[in-house]
């Protein structure tokens, strides 16, 4: 087999831009729940769509919209912003009205001469991400016009053949894609107990709660369900239970910031160092609670040089500005850019605990922030900001309960890693036609 270069906008593939005139949605139009979902290009990422964060439209403003519907085998691909995530709207997606927004166009192909997954396939090659570099425009915002789509060259063969390729690759997003929905569960069940616990306060009674209300038999029972003592707490302007405190940020972990060796010398950089986390490295790591590496590292000379501070394994990444709130655990000992507020544990915390009530406050956490075209917000600011704070066994038992979950998602995670590795070796074999399939 012997695949034969071929512009887009000369094979049987449509390409399809969203309603972009009057009708196009405001944001007072964009919902949490509704009847049509909104794809903003971050649900569409290097790994597929990611719905941890979505927007509906209504019924009514979907049908004002004339373009950007999505039909099932459909391929959502970002054009605008971070350019080249492509995702498949296949079966297995559980929403049944999708639209696109102005930053991402539809590929739509004659299934009857080129079978859609291979296309899926071929967006996500090398061969692609590098002839979209060579055609995007903008340097404020990166962009890749139709126009230039178009001319991109895909490696078109036989029907059968890529039929047979996509089988095989959907064989690995298959696992990938089941790894990924594992961890979701685990994510939220990890976030569903810390709201029991720590939001509604009905962590289950100990033996010293259990005396206090004069009743052995309420042991292990919902705490605040089961009538436990509540108290007003100034500081917080709310009732927390008894024996909580009202403490602050600081007191989770040691906060540390970061900063930027000089770019200008080579020397401080390398492509096997020390981890150096970005916001960006964030961005694209947003399916993952854990981190191994940025898209670059630092030398020795480099940490030396920007007095970067190492952090240890285990400590919690936290984007500081552009954007807000985008969380890691570093898997290794790694440093950041200025771009962060991290996390180290106390004694009397953990990984785990920390990075679930930042991600509880985190709401809280951005309405401190301040600054007009980019916000941040300071470690000064950032230490102050108060949330209750529970008795250190209760940690402790929280996070007896969460390490093991977050134990076998960093497992999954690192399946996953393995598992894009070997796909994105073997994929340029397959597409050029050095690897039969039969």
């Amino acid at each position: 087999m012997t695949p034969e270069l071929t512009p887009l906008g000369k094979a049987p593939i449509a390409i399809l831009d969203g309603d972009r005139g009057v009708n196009y949605p405001k944001k007072s139009e964009l919902k949490k729940d509704g009847d049509c979902l909104f794809l903003n290009t971050s649900n569409v990422t290097d790994s597929g769509f990611d719905f941890a964060d979505t927007e509906f439209v209504s019924k009514e403003k979907d049908q004002q919209l004339r373009k950007g519907k999505l039909q099932r085998n459909d391929i959502v691909l970002t054009t605008r912003g971070t350019v080249g995530n492509s995702a498949f709207y296949g079966d297995s997606v559980p929403y049944a009205d999708v639209r696109i927004n102005s930053g991402m166009v539809v590929i739509r192909v004659d299934s009857s001469k080129i079978d859609p997954y291979y296309v899926y396939t071929f967006l996500r090659s090398d061969f692609f991400k590098k002839q979209i570099r060579s055609h995007g425009s903008g340097s404020a915002q990166p962009q890749l016009p139709i126009g230039s789509l178009k001319n991109i060259m895909i490696p078109l063969c036989e029907l059968p053949w890529q039929q047979r390729i996509a089988e095989v690759v959907s064989t690995f997003d298959d696992k990938i894609d089941l790894n990924y929905r594992i961890c979701r569960e685990i994510e939220d069940l990890t976030k569903m107990l810390y709201g029991f616990w720590f939001a509604q306060f009905d962590f289950p009674i100990s033996d010293n709660d259990a005396e206090a209300l004069s009743s052995r038999n309420l042991e292990g029972r919902p705490y605040r369900a089961s009538g436990g003592k509540m108290v007003y707490n100034d500081l917080l302007k709310r009732e927390i239970p008894a024996g909580w405190e009202a403490g602050n940020l600081e007191r989770l972990g040691n906060i540390v910031g970061g900063s930027t060796p000089s770019t200008a010398n080579p020397q401080y950089f390398a492509a096997d160092g020390t981890p150096w986390i970005t916001p960006k490295d964030l961005s694209d790591n947003v399916r993952h609670r854990f981190i191994d590496h940025g898209a670059i590292d630092v030398t020795a000379e480099g940490i030396k040089a920007a007095s970067l501070k190492l952090l240890p394994a285990g400590s919690v990444l936290m984007s500081s500005r552009a954007p807000i709130g985008y969380l890691a655990i570093a898997r290794k000992p790694t440093t950041t850019n200025q771009g962060f507020k991290s996390f180290v544990p106390r004694e009397e915390t953990t990984t785990d605990y920390i990075y679930s009530t930042l991600k509880h406050f985190m709401k809280l956490i951005k309405a401190n922030a301040s600054g007009s075209t980019f916000r941040e917000i300071s470690g000064g600011t950032l230490r102050a900001v108060r949330v209750p704070f529970p008795d250190k066994n209760l940690i402790k038992k929280f996070s007896e309960i969460s390490s093991s979950l977050s134990a076998v998602q960093s497992i999954l995670e690192r399946e996953n890693q393995s598992i894009l590795e070997f796909r994105n070796q073997i994929l340029p074999m397959l597409l050029n036609g050095q690897v039969s399939v039969h």
